[in-house]
């Protein structure tokens, strides 16, 4: 399993992708917006979406894990 974490602070925007969803290297699972500005969350592996940990809306702090793949 591979944890995808957040890089920095900021609220979750939007979504790109659902529970059960296949992933490649460098996909975008999420945007956060943080000072105004759009920041895309990608995974660095190949995976099925497992779990995603926020929802739209959620506040996260850097390091927090967004998504679960396996």
């Amino acid at each position: 399993m591979t944890e995808v974490k957040a890089n920095m602070a900021g609220s979750v925007w939007k979504i790109v992708v659902t529970e059960g969803d296949e992933v490649t290297s460098g996909q975008d699972l999420l945007i956060l917006e943080s000072m105004k500005m759009e920041i895309p969350i990608a995974t660095d592996d190949d995976g099925t979406v497992k779990e995603l940990k926020v929802k739209e809306g959620d506040f996260v702090n850097e390091g927090d894990v967004v998504a679960i793949l396996e």
